[in-house]
């Protein structure tokens, strides 16, 4: 009786899981094959499962104009330069809170919790990246981002259920903190700092607010503000599309267009993603308390 409820409960488990990934699966796969369509079968219905008539023509238009492939490197230079920079900043800085002898250890965590629940607001922000000369600057994205304050508690929560034996043990053969840190708690850590690394990374990529709030300038628009631009309001480069565009002497649908635009987007996040995903089971307990 009781193998026969567990049957029903992993029956019941297994269809629910089965219908939230073909939910889920299915967007994606009608906009790749809408992507791939040739611009006379976009319209002739609303869910494809295949691509009819198949056509890069759709890529072929985004990579013969600059402003995607401008776009594609801003991106990648905030996304990796920002990453870099959240994980210098949040593993220094969760390994000093780590140490509640540090002084003004309350006031720091204080200082840092605070945020996490009461903001200045937009104009606030706005007024101080102009005062400091940031407007229209790639680094507006990258440097009002620089630590997250989550991302900072977990990082530290997870140094501090670390044996503290380890760092004893480096300081008696005469290791300094820069030694401990370096030697010993990042080589240790990699799990965690892979995981808030994706936290981060995904940020950078998918970041669209800061871009539209601080960077009038098209020229230096990263990839999500262009995306946008292009989804929504059916153009290149910010000049108004007519309803159907013409390359190599074949009709391209807005439609095609704005499909291939997502696919191009949202593909270096899906290659990435099965590389770190074994650190995700590591990254959900992440500053658990143990016990």
């Amino acid at each position: 009786m009781v193998e026969q409820k567990n049957r029903f409960a992993d029956f019941i488990i297994y269809s629910v899981l089965a219908f939230a990934c073909v939910v889920t699966i299915l967007p994606i796969l009608h906009v790749f094959n809408l992507s791939l369509t040739s611009a006379s079968e976009v319209h002739k219905s609303n869910l494809l499962l295949w691509p009819k008539e198949i056509t890069f023509q759709a890529y072929k238009y985004l990579f013969s104009t600059n402003a995607l492939v401008k776009s594609f490197y801003i991106t990648a230079f905030i996304t990796i330069i920002g990453t870099l920079l959240n994980l210098i900043l949040t593993i220094a800085g969760a390994y000093a809170l780590s140490k509640p002898e540090l002084p003004g250890y309350r006031g720091f965590m204080v200082y840092i919790v605070i945020p996490m629940m009461f903001n200045a607001g937009m104009i606030p922000s706005y007024l101080l990246i102009k005062n400091l000369g940031l407007l229209n600057s790639v680094w507006a994205l990258i440097l009002t981002g620089a630590v997250s304050a989550f991302n900072l508690i977990l990082m530290r929560n997870f140094i501090m259920g670390l044996p503290g034996s380890l760092e004893e043990a480096a300081k008696i053969d005469g290791c300094s903190e820069w030694t401990v840190l370096f030697r010993i708690l990042i080589p240790i850590s990699k799990p965690a700092i892979a995981t808030i690394g994706l936290f981060y990374g995904v940020y950078h990529w998918n970041e669209f607010f800061l871009g539209v709030l601080y960077l009038s300038d098209s020229s230096k628009w990263p990839l999500q503000v262009l995306l946008r631009t292009i989804v929504f309001d059916n153009n290149m480069s910010n000049v108004a599309a007519l309803n159907t565009l013409s390359t190599a002497g074949q009709a391209v649908e807005p439609a095609n267009i704005q499909a291939a635009s997502i696919i191009f987007a949202a593909l270096p996040v899906l290659v990435v993603y099965p590389f770190l995903q074994r650190y995700f089971v590591k990254g959900m307990v992440l500053g658990a308390v143990k016990g």
